[in-house]
């Protein structure tokens, strides 16, 4: 690459970052190659990102048209609102997904900041886009196979455009803005908002329709689910026990998992004990917590053990493969 036009790219990133540069000032070998480093980090993620919403986009407009609009079938939130509204009124769905995501997109910029907003028009968009011009074989009438494959393909379109940074359903950002307002849970929210969708399904179309509908909603949410928590579940566990260097050294000898150790105090009671102990914390996949209970049994079957479910880790040993002993 040219020396200056590497430069300039370097600059362009460290100013986006918030850095003040002069036009003329100079760069040392360690800030160039920092700010080179920065570059082809932002570079590769922005690419990735273009390839999980790309992705999410067609699986969703195959979900749409390849099994849902033909039955007259509906999914929770700004989806479901646009399908029912289609199957009401004849108005393609490609116009309605645009429409009626465009205050989620405006309230996603003032919750979320600009670049999740310009990403999320930008999906929706290419949605819009892929809906009108693309065509998907109609792929079955059974009803029970339309709501369940239906579901899945737009669940995993909607998990993937999430993984891109992107949203192409504004439910989840009405919820988060309405949670941060009235401090109730998100979970809460989207389920008052269908709720109101199924109901108006049920009343408009027909009850049969209604809960169709709403088992495409359940195969669309697991599948959203597998989609950004992935295939494994982790299991974040907290141990304390006297015996707390045995435990550590099972877990990295048996169990082939790194471990964070660090100072607290236990005490219980009123006027119980209270002494300086170890605090052992590690991440397993749920297959391996059978084992962790049956080691732990074996060492200390009086620990305090203390297990949370963990979304998702990045780096350290839990995504490597266990080392075998």
């Amino acid at each position: 690459m040219n020396s200056l036009w590497k430069q300039a790219i370097i600059k362009k990133t460290l100013h986006d970052k918030g850095k003040n540069l002069d036009e003329k000032e100079s760069l040392s070998k360690y800030e160039l190659a920092k700010g080179y480093r920065e570059f082809i980090i932002t570079t590769k993620r922005h690419i990735k990102d273009f390839i999980f919403v790309m992705l999410g986009i067609f699986s969703a407009a195959f979900g749409f048209k390849g099994f849902l609009l033909t039955n007259h079938f509906i999914d929770g939130g700004a989806t479901g609102i646009s399908l029912l509204i289609s199957a009401l009124t004849k108005i393609p769905l490609s116009i309605l997904i645009v429409g009626i995501n465009i205050p989620f997109v405006i309230l996603g910029y003032k919750v979320m900041g600009k670049q999740f907003a310009i990403k999320t028009a930008l999906a929706i968009t290419g949605l819009a886009i892929c809906l009108a011009i693309v065509k998907f074989p109609d792929v079955t009438k059974d009803n029970l196979l339309v709501a369940v494959f239906g579901g899945f393909f737009l669940g995993a379109g909607i998990g993937l455009s999430m993984r891109g940074g992107a949203v192409i359903d504004g439910t989840e950002v009405l919820a988060i803005y309405l949670s941060r307002k009235f401090g109730t849970t998100i979970g809460d929210i989207i389920i008052v908002i269908n709720v109101i969708v199924f109901s108006a399904a049920a009343y408009f179309l027909n009850v049969e329709i209604a809960l169709y509908s709403m088992i495409t909603y359940l195969a669309a949410s697991r599948t959203l689910d597998f989609v950004i928590e992935g295939i494994e579940e982790y299991i974040g566990v907290t141990i304390i026990s006297p015996r707390s260097e045995q435990i550590r050294q099972m877990i990295i000898d048996k169990m082939g998992r790194g471990v964070t150790v660090y100072n607290g105090k236990s005490g219980y009671g009123k006027s119980g004990e209270r002494r300086e102990v170890e605090i052992i914390y590690t991440v397993i996949t749920r297959l391996e917590l059978n084992k962790l209970n049956t080691e732990l049994e074996k060492i200390a079957p009086t620990a305090f053990v203390v297990m949370n479910s963990v979304k998702d880790t990045k780096g350290g040993m839990i995504k490597k493969r266990p080392m075998s002993h």
